[in-house]
Order: C-alpha cells, then sequence, then structure tokens
C-alpha cells in the first residue's frame, strides 16, 4: 500500500512540474538569424530614409526633383562693364574685324544680387585701326564687344565703342626742328600737309625738319590685361539662377 501511495505522488509532482512550463510566444521569431521578434517593426532601408525625408521637407524635396531655378533679370542701357581684354589690339598690327574679347573683372550686381559673375566673357571685333603716319595723322584704334558669356548662356549684347587715340606730338616736334612755341603755327601747317609751309619749314628749320619729317608718330598698343570701360546701349537681359 505505502508502495502506491509513493508512486501516486511522484505522478503527481512528474505532472504539477510539466504544467508549469509555458510554450514559446506565439509572437517570438524562431528563426535565430533573425535577432528580433516577428512583432518588432522592420528597420528602414533606403527607400524609407527618402520617404522620410521628403515628408519632413517637402519643399526641398520638390526643389530637388524640379532641378535649378532661374529667373530673368534685364540690365538696365547705361550698365558700366569694367574689362580686362585677354587679347591683344594696337593701331599698327591690328586689322577692322580683327576678334577682340575680354573679361568682366569684378561681378555685376542689381539690387545686391550678382547678375554676371567675374570672369564672363564678352567678344567683339576691331572697328577702325590707322597707323600713325609721318608728319601727319596720329594714330587709332577701336573696338566694339557684341556678344556676352556667363557660364553656358550666350546673349547678343550692344555696348559704346571703345577706342584709343594716340597722344600729339606738336609740341616734341617743335623742338626737334628748334623752332620756338610761338612759331606753332608753321608746325601745324607741316602737320596739315601744306607744300608750302613745310617747304619753308625745311628751310628755316635745318636739320632737325628732317627727322620729323621721316619719324612716325607714336602707337597705340593695347596689351592682354588692359583695363578698358564700356556701357551697354540697350538692356540686356540675362538668365540668373535663384536656387
Amino acid at each position: 500500500m505505502a508502495r502506491w501511495v509513493l508512486i501516486v505522488t511522484l505522478g503527481a509532482v512528474i505532472f504539477t512540474s510539466a504544467c508549469g512550463t509555458t510554450a514559446p510566444d506565439a509572437g517570438a521569431s524562431l528563426d535565430p538569424k533573425a535577432g528580433a521578434t516577428a512583432g518588432a517593426p522592420p528597420q528602414p532601408g533606403a527607400a524609407a530614409s527618402k520617404a522620410t525625408v521628403a515628408q519632413a521637407h517637402p519643399a526641398a524635396a520638390k526643389a530637388a526633383a524640379i532641378g535649378p531655378v532661374y529667373r530673368d533679370v534685364t540690365i538696365p542701357t547705361g550698365t558700366a562693364l569694367t574689362l580686362k581684354l585677354t587679347t591683344a589690339v594696337a593701331s599698327d598690327t591690328s586689322r577692322v574685324e580683327d576678334p577682340v574679347s575680354a573679361e568682366l573683372i569684378d561681378a555685376l550686381t542689381i539690387d545686391g544680387r550678382a547678375v554676371l559673375p567675374a570672369g564672363a566673357t564678352v567678344t567683339g571685333t576691331v572697328t577702325d585701326a590707322d597707323a600713325s603716319g609721318r608728319v601727319k595723322g596720329r594714330a587709332l584704334v577701336a573696338f566694339r564687344f557684341t556678344a556676352l558669356r556667363s557660364g553656358d548662356d550666350r546673349y547678343d549684347v550692344e555696348t559704346v565703342p571703345v577706342s584709343r587715340l594716340a597722344p600729339a606730338t606738336k609740341g616734341e616736334d617743335a623742338a626737334k626742328i628748334g623752332i620756338g612755341a610761338g612759331t606753332g603755327a608753321v608746325v601745324g601747317a607741316i602737320l596739315g600737309g601744306k607744300k608750302g609751309a613745310a617747304e619753308g619749314a625745311a628751310v628755316g628749320g635745318g636739320a632737325g625738319t628732317g627727322v620729323v619729317l621721316a619719324t612716325k608718330g607714336r602707337e597705340v598698343r593695347l596689351a592682354p590685361g588692359a583695363d578698358v570701360t564700356t556701357q551697354l546701349t540697350a538692356p540686356l537681359t540675362v538668365r540668373v539662377r535663384v536656387s
């Protein structure tokens, strides 16, 4: 009898221990590689991250989608363009229609906003070139800019011609001839090409006259890097990036 009581008691203990053990949670992952329960939210990937950024900053997302934004700005007539030549021009070597180019020294601003950057290029052609002559004729070179390039944009422009005239040398000629300043009219007649005045001066002036008649005046030469200024003679509308 005691033996049956012991067997029943042991069976009851084993049954009670089995009932106290809980089954695995139905929400838990059975995959050991998962590292998290199946009920946990998934980690956001690249697409989810972009979507989150777009929701937080809709304006920035829209701008990125449509690309840069530009607006047209009109530069008024009379605006000065301060330039630095990138090609050489000279009264004795340049010819009409020779190309000329320059670039903006400083950015051009309208209402505090830069509308043309420093380094924007302008191009044009020589419109006049006269070398210095003997006895008469002062050297002259002139050119005009007709196009402007800023980045990938090119514009036609209308500008005031730029010209340079060689300085007069009448005073130097008078000193070479050896006559006084009071006889400047004679030198003027020589420079005007009047044959009689020239012959008379040659008689009274001595050997110095021959030097003046054989010597050409000064030339006008502008090397790359020379500063020049022109102005717009018509409005110029350019495209400016605003974002």
